[in-house]
């Protein structure tokens, strides 16, 4: 069993240089159900000099919404380059339509000539039309054009540009745009006739970010397959909620690691085992841990019970069955449950890390250790095994739910299954970067696991796709029988 000499210096070295405890932060929440986006994102803080705190007061002209008939609309000789996906049935986003001097256009302008800096693409924003709508002046025309290019920017940078049906098993909804309207952004920008600052503050703030950003720029423009793969990665750090808190879990699931990050600081990583490819392949979640379960209980799946005769087993052997760990019931119409017991042969390990999705995907122990010895370690069913993983829910216990170190330790070594809720709340991402800061600092290629890197360079080297009310995939929600 753990100990606290064995655990309680590098847990109290962990708690030292986090210097905080876990504030309230809502994480970035997943989908709740197959099939459906949520829309019930929870409301992070954002920058203020982008949002006010309060509502702000009525703009002066140049900020003030327009209203617009259809008739209006229609009018403008302005072909969009983008046009929803093939098949899409969700509603396309209509971006607002507010009043343009002549000076904040041409800011616009200058600006989408130097986006190119932050891996997107100017063409994207239709520089030449607003060019000649500037040069006819103010008025509706360019009120319109210059608010769906401004519109278009704000998404992107704020949401990412890579349409949704590209991002595969993503299935984490980004609260930025709650947080962060499009409509209020705008009004900001104009009323204090701020275009270029707004948007260059609308960039993921993230350190990790900022050395994709700079190797990108690096890259000469003759090594496409290069930059290609950095401008995917740095689009995908704009699908994560800009504000992550201050303390959080993050895995970057080709780098087969776990960090633990305080202030943008990684604190202490974690080797992990991620899902085979295929339908046990690791989805990208954006959870938040609900508590730290020391000394698990394991609910044996069906497919093992009845699939391969363990309940028989259990039921038919009791001295087998006590030695290994097995408890079985036989319910009056037959169906036989076997529950593993804690122990340090239990098959979730001596700790586990609840997160509740809809895919039964956590965070946990495991008694096969040498699997942490693979370069490669895509053997589970898609939940997450965690090297070290008791230290990790000591901390956890600490920093989450304010136990002491020797508290977490006491409960770790008592063999007994504890449930510690979390009282501050801790969000957990699990990613998918392919070129990426590891966890030395140093940028470097990850393989592409699971095969989710074409679709988004394609849409790169596609037209911008119009985004859409959809928030995640809409792919199946794969809930396996036995997601160890």
């Amino acid at each position: 069993m753990a100990s606290f000499k064995r655990f309680g210096c590098s847990v109290l070295a962990v708690v030292a240089a986090t210097g905080v405890l876990a504030q309230p932060v809502a994480a970035q929440k997943a989908d709740t159900a197959a099939g459906q986006s949520s829309q019930k994102a929870k409301a992070l803080s954002t920058p203020t000099s982008i949002l006010p705190a309060a509502p702000a007061t009525a703009p002066a002209r140049t900020a003030a919404p327009r209203a617009t008939s259809s008739a209006a609309t229609a009018a403008v000789p302005v072909v969009p380059l983008a046009a929803p996906a093939s098949g899409q049935s969700d509603a396309l986003l209509a971006e607002p339509v507010m009043a343009w001097s002549l000076a904040d256009a041409k800011v616009l302008l200058q600006t989408i000539g130097y986006i190119g800096k932050e891996g997107l693409v100017p063409a994207d924003y239709q520089p030449a039309a607003l060019k000649a709508a500037i040069a006819k002046g103010e008025g509706d025309e360019l009120d319109q054009l210059a608010s769906r290019v401004f519109g278009w920017l704000i998404e992107d940078l704020r949401d990412g540009r890579t349409p949704m049906t590209a991002r595969v098993q993503w299935f984490a909804v980004d609260p930025d745009q709650d947080v962060m309207p499009t409509a209020q952004i705008m009004a900001q920008a104009l009323s204090n006739h701020d275009v270029a600052g707004v948007v260059d503050e609308l960039a993921p703030t993230n350190p990790d970010y900022a050395a994709l950003k700079a190797a990108y720029n690096a890259t000469p423009v003759a090594d496409k397959a290069r930059r290609a793969l950095i401008q995917a990665n740095m689009d995908r750090w704009r699908w994560l909620a800009r504000d992550l808190g201050d303390v959080y879990l993050m895995t970057n699931i080709p780098e087969f690691q776990l960090r633990l990050v305080v202030k943008n600081r990684i604190i202490r990583s974690y080797k992990t085992v991620v899902g085979k490819p295929g339908r046990t392949a690791t989805p990208q979640l954006a959870e938040t841990v609900s508590a730290v379960v020391f000394n698990p209980t394991w609910t044996v799946p069906q497919s093992i019970v009845k699939g391969e005769g363990l309940g028989a087993k259990v039921l038919g052997n009791p001295a087998w069955a006590k030695r290994a760990g097995y408890k079985a019931t036989k319910s009056a119409d037959g169906v036989i449950t076997v529950v593993q017991q804690p122990g340090p042969t239990n098959s979730l390990g001596l700790m586990k890390i609840d997160m509740p999705n809809p895919h039964a995907i956590y965070l946990h122990d495991t008694p096969s250790k040498q699997y942490f010895n693979a370069d490669v370690r895509a053997f589970s069913h898609g939940c997450i095994r965690t090297e070290r993983a008791v230290e990790l829910g000591m901390t956890m216990a600490i920093l989450g739910a304010q136990k002491t170190a020797a508290e977490a330790a006491e409960i770790s070594r008592s063999g007994e299954y504890t449930k510690v809720a979390m009282t501050r709340t801790f969000p957990v991402y699990l990613t998918y970067f392919t070129f990426a800061r590891a966890i030395d600092g140093e940028l470097k290629a990850f393989n592409d696991l699971y095969a989710r890197d074409k679709p988004v360079l394609d849409s790169f080297a596609a037209p911008r796709q119009l985004k859409t009310t959809q928030r995640a995939s809409e792919e199946e929600v794969i809930k396996l029988d036995n997601p160890l």
